[in-house]
This record gives structure tokens, C-alpha cells and sequence, in this order.
């Protein structure tokens, strides 16, 4: 066979791996790929029963609560609904905080749904403020606020919310209202404890820090929200907590399940239990803190202004004046095969996002670090050498005193 030499030049071909550092979806670890690669099994035999129940169990853990989980069929939007259709009815009053893009899209559901949403504008440089939350609580004496509703991590800005602190000062309130957040970029990768921190009803999904494919939507739930299921909430069918309660305690679904996710979930959940969440906590904080130090030797700007509220799942980083932050990005991916995350809505052209979470580690941060520098360079951005350096200092000094 002749080969047209001109024809495989004009070819895209890329050698070496991908490098996904998006915030979501994230690297697929292989163990979790291999787990995913099983037969199709019975979804009502035994088999799948011992399947079921290790999830739900594991995903317990991970959540830091001893209540249930359930699981669906779904994205993170499925649970965002979930937990409305769930627990709230038409024309309630809650109380939410735009802390960036994905905060305005929850609320935009509630709207839908007919919830009377109180929104607090917000900077999208800060998270939910507690002393905010424990004031409006304190002043609706007639208790008209049915939840409120907080992202904990908002993967639009790299701005983590205070949750501990929020539903402390929910407690201190005394108020009834219910408490939901959006757990969905934080879950299994910064710490969040459902339980002790006075959470009713969290929403997840698979592909950030559980490391999976998109396709599952998870909510955990506490007594309160199960007790308000029971009277009230909206009509619902495939979203119905109490559907799946039944079946889930003999590690069954009322529907066909995503079998092959659930494969996947296994190993992500046993990966996770193998390092430990405190030491899965500890390393992505000291990913997200080697990368603000790259960006701060680059002298480009963080979006986040409270170093309490930093990230250490995604790092916002601000571009100068006059540079366009997609541009860079294209320039990095077409270069160097690096995938960012790109700004959203208020802050398009003016961010771009560095993802830090899931199956990671330094010389993965590394690279992707060197890949930014390089296309800063190449795109004509203005910014000092040295991130690479910075970040390696990080890096160095957390493990030598791990």
C-alpha cells in the first residue's frame, strides 16, 4: 500500500496522554475503568443485591453520615431537583446566595418550580456569608423561610462556601428552616460532614470527586428532610425518596439502575477508604496551595478574595486587562493538549479554571502547571516565570513535613 505522506501530516495526532484539567468531569482512574468493564448482571438477583448495599454503605462514609443515601439514575441537576421536589412545596419561601454560576442555575430551578426564591446578590469573589444567614433567620419571626439553600463549592468561581459555619448559625437561630446544599464538586474531595454539620438534604453526582463517568446523582438525607418528604413536597415520580427507601434496604432499585456506574462506584468508594479521607482532604489542599502559588508568582489574580473561602478543588484565575482568557485556553489545548476550564456567564473571557480534584498527583499538577506557563508565553500574556517553581516549593515543603 502507498502512503500519502502529505495525508498523514494533515492528521490531528497527539502523542502522550491527555491532560484533563477541567473541574469536572475528571480523570477516570483505570482501577475504576476496569471495575466498569463487567457483563450486564440481573438488577433483581443476588449478585446485584451485594453490589447495592456495599454502595449505598460506602457512600455513607463518604457523605460522613449514617442516614440514607439514595442514588439515581441522573446528573447532579436530577439531585439538584430531587431535593426541591423532595422536601419543599409550590410557593415556599428559601433563601439562596448567588456565589456564582451554578448557584444562579439551582435557583433558576427553584423559580421554576415554583418556589418564592429570596436570592442574595453576590460578587462571585465570595461565598454564602454565615453572619448573613444567622441574621435573616433571626428576623423572619414569622419562620415564612422554608430552607436555605447553599453550594458549598462553586465550581464557577473556585469559592468555597463556609457550610460548618452556616449550620451552626442556622442552629443557633433555633430557626425550623431546612438546610440544603450542593455538594456536588466538593464531595470526596474537601471536607464535608453532612451530619455534624446540621445538613438535611446534600447533592452529588459522579464525575468529580468520586472519580466516575457523569451519571449519577446522589442525595443524602437526615431525619428532618425524611420527616418532610413524608408531608409535603411537590408531586414526583421518578425523583421519589420514597421509592427508593424500600428497595435500597435490601440493596435493590424501583428501576432498572446505571449497573455498570455502580461497578465503578465500588472501586472509586474502596480507592477512596484505601487513602483515607483525611489524607484525600490533605492532598487536594495541597494541590489547590501549590497552584495559588504558581499564580501568584505568575502575578495573574485569584478570583477568590477570602483565603478562609479558597478552594482546593479548582483555582479561578483572573487575567489581565485586555487578554482574553479563552484564547489562552485554545492556545494551551492546541499546544500542549491541556484542557482548562473555561469562565462562565459573568466572568466568560475572564477566568480560566484550574481543576485539582480526583485521581491526582504532584507530577500531574506539574505538568499541568508547566503547560500554563508555556501558553501564557505563547499567547502574549503578561506574567513573571517561575510558577512552576513556586509550586514545586509547595509541594516539596508539604511532603517533607507530611
Amino acid at each position: 500500500m502507498t502512503v500519502d505522506n502529505n495525508q498523514m501530516s494533515n492528521r490531528a495526532f497527539r502523542s502522550g496522554r491527555h491532560f484533563l484539567q477541567i473541574p469536572g468531569p475528571t480523570n477516570v482512574p483505570d482501577r475504576v475503568l476496569r471495575a466498569m468493564d463487567m457483563p450486564t448482571i440481573d438488577h433483581r438477583g443476588p449478585e446485584f443485591r451485594e453490589l447495592g448495599l456495599e454502595v449505598l454503605k460506602g457512600c455513607r462514609t463518604v457523605f460522613q453520615t449514617t442516614g440514607p443515601v439514595v442514588i439515581f439514575p441522573s446528573s447532579g441537576t436530577g439531585a439538584w431537583e430531587a431535593a426541591i421536589v423532595n422536601t419543599l412545596s409550590k410557593g415556599d419561601r428559601v433563601l439562596m446566595y448567588e456565589t456564582g454560576h451554578f448557584a444562579s442555575l439551582w435557583k433558576a430551578m427553584a423559580t421554576r418550580l415554583g418556589l418564592d426564591v429570596e436570592f442574595v446578590p453576590g460578587d462571585w469573589r465570595h461565598g454564602a456569608d454565615p453572619a448573613d444567614v444567622e441574621a435573616r433567620l433571626t428576623a423572619d419571626k414569622k419562620k415564612a423561610l422554608k430552607a436555605v439553600m447553599v453550594v458549598h463549592n462553586e465550581t464557577s468561581t473556585g469559592v468555597a462556601s463556609r457550610i460548618g459555619e452556616i449550620g451552626a448559625a442556622i442552629q443557633r437561630t433555633g430557626h425550623p428552616a431546612l438546610f440544603l446544599v450542593d455538594t456536588i464538586s466538593s464531595l470526596g474531595s474537601i471536607d464535608y460532614r453532612h451530619e455534624q454539620w446540621g445538613v438535611d438534604v446534600a447533592v452529588a453526582c459522579s464525575q468529580k470527586g468520586l472519580m466516575l463517568p457523569p451519571g449519577l446523582g446522589l442525595n443524602a438525607i437526615s431525619e428532618k428532610a425524611h420527616a418532610a418528604s413524608k408531608t409535603g413536597g411537590m408531586a414526583r415520580s421518578y425523583w421519589d425518596w420514597g421509592q427508593m427507601f424500600g428497595p435500597n434496604a435490601n440493596g435493590f432499585f424501583p428501576y432498572t439502575p446505571a449497573t455498570n456506574l455502580l461497578y465503578g462506584l465500588r472501586e472509586a468508594l474502596e480507592m477512596l477508604r484505601e487513602e483515607g479521607l483525611a489524607n484525600v482532604f490533605a492532598r487536594h489542599d495541597r494541590h489547590a496551595a501549590a497552584t495559588r502559588a504558581a499564580v501568584n508568582a505568575w502575578g495573574l489574580g485569584i478570583l477568590c478574595q477570602d483565603s478562609r473561602e479558597y478552594s482546593s478543588v479548582l483555582t479561578a484565575v483572573v487575567m489581565p486587562e485586555g487578554h482574553d482568557a479563552d484564547h489562552l485556553r485554545e492556545v494551551i489545548l492546541n499546544r500542549y493538549d491541556v484542557s482548562l476550564g473555561a469562565g462562565l456567564t459573568k466572568v466568560k473571557g475572564k477566568v480560566f479554571r484550574i481543576g485539582h480534584l480526583g485521581n491526582f498527583n504532584d507530577a500531574m499538577l506539574l505538568g499541568a502547571l508547566g503547560a500554563i506557563e508555556m501558553g501564557l508565553d505563547a499567547a502574549h500574556v503578561p506574567h513573571c516565570s517561575g510558577g512552576v517553581d513556586a509550586a514545586m516549593a509547595v509541594l516539596k515543603a508539604s511532603s517533607a513535613s507530611a
